[in-house]
């Protein structure tokens, strides 16, 4: 009897201890982790910076990393490894919703939004859900593995294959096959048009209106209508795309294999002002806020070019990659992942945060806020301090700060109509005054 007991409570002991390894840890650890990880208070008020808020995506820390953040003027969408998915409000940091979208571990492109819906490819299929709710819209078999994220407007969809090809979709199509419960079987009848290059798409489609502009490893950069697969113009460049297109201001920023940065004009192709030799490889995306081209080469440090002429206003060693910018200030990283923060009109070095344990700083050029990220999914938001931060600056589209009230001032004016000023006399020679 009193080994039948010892069995059982070993049996129960091989139980317990699986399942207590699995719990949550205590609030108390939690906080103490979080604390170890989260840049301090005091840390940020040194550099005149302030903590927005901070989360944790859903996903399996046992196994799951951050593969991709994207964010736009509304919200923060990661995508784990796995394929699960989380939205954040940007500006509050509340959860919007989660959701686990296609096969587990499938490879995926960076989510893309416009101003109602995020579209995120995983494996061979398309998916659609609303940005603000998180509900599923429609998913959409693809004719081909896409290579690159797409570029999304109002009513279209456009993605890249390896094989060279360009596919446009129209949106509305899809939603009205949805709805008929025909997308599965008549999706292809929402593809408007195919346009086929030499070789594999490398960067991810622009959409700029009437036209869709993008690059392929046959050394050239194409133009196309929007709305039919007409080519409007190819511009040959002698060597590869390095990095992905920037387009800014009616401008595309074009950084080749020959180590050079072209500026074109996006309505013909023309070329804006003489390339830029950086004199290292270019892997990394040119960003372009206000009047300031900011490009990292490998090995090169940070150069801040002028959008106007071309011409290098500044150079700074040490700077790998960009994180964000304000009105006075740009931030970046190290080569060990730490945040500098310099001086935009110069160069000057300002200041550094140690920062490393956040792998992911996802590069914003939308707003001067900054979203890093830790590998296991905590996410942290932070802007610059004063009440004059407290509305973020839209680099991109301006237009999305609202119109602030104005208020009466303080201190009250009579009601009482004011009095009429003594008529002045006249000079004593019948001269008008003031002669």
């Amino acid at each position: 009897m009193n080994r039948k007991h010892s069995i059982r409570s070993t049996l129960l002991l091989s139980l317990v201890v699986p399942m207590a390894s699995l719990s949550p840890a205590p609030v108390s650890a939690q906080q103490g982790i979080r604390g170890n990880v989260l840049p301090s208070h005091t840390m940020l008020r040194r550099h005149g910076l302030v903590r927005m808020w901070w989360g944790q995506a859903v996903l399996d820390p046992s196994r799951d990393v951050i593969a991709h953040m994207s964010v736009d003027e509304d919200v923060v969408v990661m995508q784990s490894s796995s394929g699960a998915v989380t939205a954040f409000d940007n500006e509050s940091g509340r959860r919007l919703w989660s959701a686990q979208l296609g096969p587990r571990d499938a490879p995926s492109q960076q989510a893309v939004t416009n101003s109602d819906f995020a579209f995120i490819p995983a494996a061979r299929k398309l998916y659609c859900l609303n940005k603000f709710s998180g509900e599923l819209l429609w998913e959409l078999k693809l004719p081909r593995t896409p290579s690159t994220s797409p570029a999304v407007s109002d009513d279209q969809i456009f993605y890249g294959s390896h094989d060279g090809s360009i596919y446009a979709f129209d949106l509305h199509r899809i939603r009205e096959l949805y709805l008929k419960n025909e997308l599965a079987k008549w999706g292809f009848l929402a593809r408007q048009w195919r346009f086929k290059t030499g070789k594999q798409i490398a960067t991810p489609p622009i959409a700029t209106g009437r036209v869709v502009n993008f690059a392929s490893l046959d050394n050239s950069l194409y133009s196309i209508t929007a709305g039919s697969p007409r080519l409007q113009w190819q511009s040959e460049t002698d060597s590869p795309v390095s990095a992905p297109v920037t387009y800014h201001s009616g401008f595309l920023y074009i950084a080749c294999e020959d180590f050079n940065l072209y500026c074109l004009n996006a309505e013909n192709g023309n070329s804006r002002w003489q390339p830029f030799p950086s004199g290292f490889p270019i892997r990394r995306t040119p960003r372009v806020i206000g009047q300031q081209v900011f490009i990292f080469p490998d090995a090169g440090g940070l150069f801040a070019l002028s959008a106007l002429t071309g011409k290098r206003t500044w150079w700074r060693h040490g700077v790998r990659d960009f994180v964000g910018s304000s009105i006075n200030r740009l931030y970046g990283t190290d080569h060990v992942g730490n945040v500098v923060i310099l001086r935009r009109v110069d160069g000057a070095v300002l200041g550094t945060m140690p920062l490393r344990q956040f792998g992911v700083k996802y590069a914003n050029d939308r707003t001067d806020r900054l979203y890093m990220a830790t590998n296991s999914g905590m996410i942290v938001a932070i802007r610059e301090s004063g009440a004059d931060h407290e509305f973020p600056v839209y680099h991109q589209n301006p237009d999305l700060l609202p119109i602030l009230p104005e208020f009466a001032p303080e201190t009250p004016q009579s009601d009482a109509p004011a009095t009429p000023a003594p008529a002045t006399p006249a000079p004593a020679n019948g001269n008008a005054a003031g002669n």
